[in-house]
């Protein structure tokens, strides 16, 4: 079974770090790209970062470029996303999901729509 737990949201002020963590089971990671998004009340899901666990190619959105990080940790089958420098814009519920990138859908991949497995969310509230 697909499995995808995220973690580490939470109540930070303006100009605050939190790192999220996205734990990953019941498929090969290496085959799976991993993707963050995001979606605040009244707004479509955005998405802001993705990994691919097989070459650690990494893609951001214009609004987090330079603020947030993703990295993965394949050994435990684990991405991350660093956040810095957050802003009450950024508050959202954000929700990890996993891309097989043996199946190309040609929606790119910062598009929800290619990807096929997704964990419960965590929320991210920064205050200022």
């Amino acid at each position: 079974e697909v499995q995808l737990q995220a973690s580490g949201g939470g109540l930070v002020q303006a100009g605050g770090s939190l790192r999220l963590s996205c734990a990953a089971s019941g498929f090969t990671f290496d085959d799976y790209a991993i993707g963050w998004f995001r979606q605040a009340p009244g707004k479509e899901r955005e998405g802001i970062s993705c990994i691919s666990s097989s070459d650690g190619g990494t893609y951001y959105a214009d609004s987090v470029k330079g603020r947030f990080t993703i990295s993965s940790d394949n050994a435990k089958n684990t991405v991350y996303l660093q956040m810095i420098s957050l802003k009450p814009e950024d508050t959202a519920v954000y929700y990890c999901a996993a891309d097989d990138t043996r199946t190309i859908r040609g929606w790119g991949p910062l598009d929800f729509h290619e990807y096929e497995y997704w964990g419960q969310g965590t929320q991210v509230t920064v205050s200022s």
